[in-house]
C-alpha cells in the first residue's frame, strides 16, 4: 500500500496550491482519507479529512473556509485545495487513510496509511 503526496511548493501569503494524494495497492473502500500537518517545532495537527463517498467532510477551524478537501475514487487520488494561504500554514503535509469504522477523523493514530509529506511553505 502506497499513498503518494505531492503539490507542495512556495507561495506568497494569500495564494494558493493545490496537494494531490495517490493511492495504490489495494481498494480503500469505506476508507476515511484526510490531511494532517507538522509545522516546524510543533506537533502533527488535523487538517481536513473526506468520506469514501465525498458526501461529508471534515475541517479544522483554522482552515475551514480557505481549504478544501475532495477526492477522485476513479483516480484513487485525494486533493486538498488551499486558498488564501498565511504563514502559520506552512507545514508538512501528510496524507492518510484509515477504515470509517469507529474512526476519530481528527485524530492521527486512527489513521493506518500515511504518504511520505509534502512541504509547504508561505513567505513573502
Amino acid at each position: 500500500v502506497q499513498l503518494q503526496a505531492s503539490g507542495g511548493g512556495l507561495v506568497q501569503p494569500g495564494g494558493s496550491l493545490e496537494l494531490s494524494c495517490a493511492s495504490s495497492g489495494r481498494s480503500f473502500s469505506n476508507y476515511v482519507m484526510a490531511w494532517f500537518r507538522q509545522p516546524p517545532g510543533k506537533e502533527r495537527e488535523f487538517v481536513a479529512a473526506i468520506s469514501w463517498s465525498g458526501t461529508s467532510t471534515y475541517y479544522a477551524d483554522s482552515v475551514k473556509g480557505r481549504f478544501t478537501i475532495a477526492r477522485d475514487n476513479g483516480k484513487s487520488t485525494m486533493y486538498l485545495q488551499m486558498n488564501g494561504l498565511k504563514p502559520e500554514d506552512t507545514a508538512v503535509y501528510y496524507c492518510a487513510t484509515g477504515s470509517y469504522s469507529g474512526i476519530n477523523v481528527g485524530r492521527a493514530r486512527d489513521y493506518t496509511y500515511w504518504g511520505q509529506g509534502t512541504l509547504v511553505t508561505v513567505s513573502s
